[in-house]
């Protein structure tokens, strides 16, 4: 994998890059949608790449592995073979998910024990192993294996997961080194900087990183229950030390003003499950705010779901008929709703882009907030 970096704002540490794989280039600023089980909720291939304009999808190392299985997946030849999807794939290594079933794991220094959350059946993830199942799934940019510290942990906790994350990112990087893609194509690992809130365990976390020389870099841990200012500091600090000849990836982050916030502190890629899970219930994000679709309000609207909107589906559906799918429940709403979100997002960091080329990312960015952030 290769980053070139290609412009820088005047005035912030925003930039704009090019990230090179054997699967396509991606222009970053870049959102990524998030196909947890191989699949984006309630979205085509076709509507990802062509309507919302998607450069790279995320997929759950956690959720393929339990279904449809690492057999399945390696006899279709990759999860790009068996989604019909032929850009990039990145895979998180199923640490946060050993976070998320705290009730039902058990960590040790030789990895984390879990149930099932389909079928209560046990499962042992080392770092080894994940660094194998990423292989077979076959993601052009793979995740190191980490605990994913809660939010509120105190300062104890929080330096101990740090140094068993640490630990277990040796381990990752030396069983990437003794093995290869199975499918012939390049693959790269990214370490993550872990540390909770802690400025000096994050510095030291990001010290460490730094010194691999990895192809990029994520910062986890964060967006999970820690106030969105103290997100902000860690993100600034981190990015103080990583190098700014590769790319920044924010794991999980986040809503549409976070995404500019940390694009201003210099992050290049984000995922999270925020436009999909939401528009499913009913909340859209526009250019000129965020409606709730169950409103009574809505209800006899029938302008457009959004003017110049990013998809497709924005001028061709009104409020009024989205609002009725959604309190019908009908399926086709969650697919509007979905659709209408990911381009906003992808939309929203591609004018982040062109305003960082532009020169005038600082003053344009603070404007949008405005407009993004209003209730409607």
């Amino acid at each position: 994998m290769k980053f070139e970096l290609q412009h820088t704002d005047p005035f912030s540490n925003a930039r704009a890059g090019l990230i090179t794989t054997d699967h396509g280039q991606i222009e970053t600023p870049v959102f990524m949608p998030v196909g947890t089980v191989g699949s984006v909720k309630a979205v085509q291939m076709t509507e990802l790449k062509e309507d919302i304009k998607a450069q790279i999808i995320l997929g759950n190392t956690y959720h393929l592995y339990l279904r449809p299985g690492l057999d399945i997946l390696q006899r279709a030849g990759g999860l790009h073979k068996f989604n019909s999807w032929d850009k990039p794939i990145l895979t998180d290594s199923g640490g946060f998910q050993v976070f998320s079933l705290a009730e039902n794991r058990k960590l040790s220094e030789e990895g984390a024990e879990f149930r099932s959350h389909i079928d209560g059946s046990k499962h042992f993830f080392t770092p080894e192993k994940a660094v194998d199942i990423q292989r077979v799934i076959g993601a052009d940019i793979m995740m190191a294996f980490d605990e994913c510290t809660p939010g509120d942990a105190d300062y104890d906790y929080a330096k101990k997961s740090l140094e068993l994350t640490e630990r277990w990112l040796q381990r990752c990087i030396a069983r990437f080194n003794e093995t290869e893609c199975s499918y012939g194509y390049k693959q790269t690992l990214f370490p993550i900087v872990q540390g909770c809130v802690y400025p000096d365990l994050r510095r030291r976390a990001a010290e460490n990183v730094a010194s691999l020389e990895a192809d990029g870099n994520a910062i986890g841990g964060l967006a999970v229950g820690e106030p969105t200012e103290k997100m902000y500091e860690m993100v600034e600090l981190v990015n103080e030390v990583l190098p700014k000849n590769k790319p920044r990836y924010l794991m999980g982050v986040g809503k549409p003003e976070n995404l500019l916030e940390a694009i201003e502190r210099g992050v290049d890629m984000f995922d999270c499950i925020m436009p999909t899970r939401n528009g499913r219930n009913g909340q859209i994000f526009t250019k000129n705010g965020v409606l709730n679709m169950r409103n009574e309000r809505w209800k006899d609207n029938f302008s457009p779901i959004e003017e110049d909107g990013a998809s497709y589906v924005d001028t061709l559906y009104s409020k009024a008929y989205l609002r009725h799918l959604i309190n019908v429940n009908e399926i086709l709403g969650l697919q509007i709703a979905s659709i209408h979100n990911l381009a906003f997002y992808i939309w929203l960091v591609q004018e982040a882009r062109k305003h960082i080329i532009a020169g005038d990312f600082s003053t344009w960015k603070p404007a949008m907030i405005e407009n993004i952030t209003r209730r409607l």
